[in-house]
Order: C-alpha cells, then structure tokens, then sequence
C-alpha cells in the first residue's frame, strides 16, 4: 500500500502538520488496516522527515529502544537503539501499536515523551540524552477489543495531545483507495465487496463475528479480479476462507453472506 499515494480522506495530514508545527505529538486511534500506517509515512514522505519506526509487541524490549552493551575484541561499547537515536537527531519517531507494549517498555518511552523531551542512559554512561527541538512522535493504538492490546497509562495518553480517530472510509471512499492500487477497474464487483466487507465489520463490531476485514482486503480483493479470479472466488479467498480459523459456523456464516451477494 505505501508505494501509491495515500488518500487524505478526512483532513488527517492536515491536522499532522498543525501537530507538527507546534510541536505536539500525535496518537492516531483506528481498527487495523484503516491506513494509519500508510497515513504516517506519507506526511513523512511529503514532509521530507527521515522515520524511524517500532512496531509494538510483547517482544519488544527496552534494549530496542534504548539500546544494548556489546562485546567486540574486549572492548565493551553500547549501541544505541531507535528511541535514543531519534531524540539525538530529531527525526520523526513513530510507535506503532503502542498499547501492544510491555508496562517496563511504555516507563521508560513516558520518560522521554514528558514536557522534557529527555531521557536518561542508565544502561550506559548515565548521559541525559534531550531530544532536539524538531523531533516528532507519533503514535497508533488499536481499539481493546483487538488482540493483545492493553489500555495506555493516563499519564502516556496524555503525552499525545493531539488525537486522530481513523475509521474505515465511506463506502465511496474507499473505492476511490481500491481504485488507486487496481489498473483495471471492475467497479461493480468491488463496490459489492466493499458492501460485503462493512457488513463483515459491523458483524464484528457488535461480536457476531470474530474478524473484521481491513482495507487490505478490498484491495487485494480487486487485485484477484485483475488476475482472471471470479468475484465469487475471490471473495471466499479473501474474505470468506479467514473465518474457518473460529471452526465450520463462523465459517458458514460468512459463506451464506458470500452466498448471497455474489450467488453460487
């Protein structure tokens, strides 16, 4: 997705670039697959600001943040990692799926995010690292209904003042985004899986269903049209196959809807 140009829907690089300007850092809340990432690199991109970014897991550890001591021909040096690194060139810093981090790793980011903008090298010299004037954070969370996320600290929300609320596009929309990534067009097919799609999330969003389908999907939907797949096909490939991984009625469900919309 990031090699096409990112369709500014709803003002958000608008809004990144006020942040940017006086110096607020930005969190960025949306289901997965609504283009928060692709929204981040493309202000970036047109911003001409070198990003570093880290994606957030329950591997991640301090030392990738920070950094980590090593061993070379018995000289001990520290290497620096991504947050440190960051803050000493003032780059744009971006944490992805923040709330899918350790409590011990968000400590020590709430560190270096207060007013301060400064972290201390404990795991080497004791240096106070202060970020340059220029340097710019933003963050993406994923609503706590998905799996693995945590609710952020008070106190770590509150470093991002400025928040962006990144829902799936009107359905015209994002046939306007599946169009950016398909050369050749077939519009009524993708307009009807881009309706298959919502219903598959508004399942999901009341708990009928264990998946919401992302924009990912619709685009790669279109992607098997262009290869000679049928809609049909393409569908239970892209959409209906996934929920067979919640057993034969999630399953059912879904292919009865597939049933419907694109016949037998």
């Amino acid at each position: 997705m990031d090699k096409v140009q990112y369709l500014d829907w709803n003002n958000s690089t608008e809004i990144l670039n006020k942040a940017y300007e006086a110096g607020l850092f930005v969190l960025i809340i949306g289901p997965k697959g609504t283009g928060k990432t692709s929204l981040v690199r493309d202000f970036a991109k047109n911003k001409n600001l070198n990003l570093e970014s880290v994606n957030f897991s329950l591997r991640t550890r301090e030392s990738h943040l920070i950094g980590t001591k090593t061993l070379t021909d018995g000289n001990v040096s520290f290497d620096e990692g991504i947050l440190i690194k960051s803050m000493r060139e003032g780059e744009m810093l971006y944490l992805d799926e923040i709330n899918s981090a350790e409590a011990d790793v968000l400590l020590r980011l709430d560190e270096a995010l207060d007013d301060r903008r400064q972290i201390a090298l404990k795991e080497s010299t004791g240096e106070v690292i202060k970020a340059k004037e220029n340097w710019f954070v933003v963050s993406t969370i994923n609503p706590l209904t998905h799996s693995g996320t945590k609710e952020l600290p008070p106190q770590l929300l509150s470093r991002f003042p400025v928040r962006i609320r990144l829902e799936y596009p009107p359905e015209n929309i994002e046939l306007e985004i599946v169009k950016k990534h398909v050369s050749e067009i077939y519009e009524s097919d993708i307009i009807q899986a881009i309706k298959l799609a919502n219903t598959l999330r508004q399942a999901a969003a009341v708990e009928e269903l264990f998946y919401s389908p992302s924009l990912r999907e619709t685009i790669a939907f279109g992607k098997l049209l262009e290869k000679g797949v049928t809609a049909k096909d393409a569908a239970n490939y892209v959409f209906g196959n996934v929920y067979t991984q919640w057993g034969n009625i999630e399953y059912q469900k879904v292919s009865d809807i597939i049933t419907s919309m694109f016949g037998n």
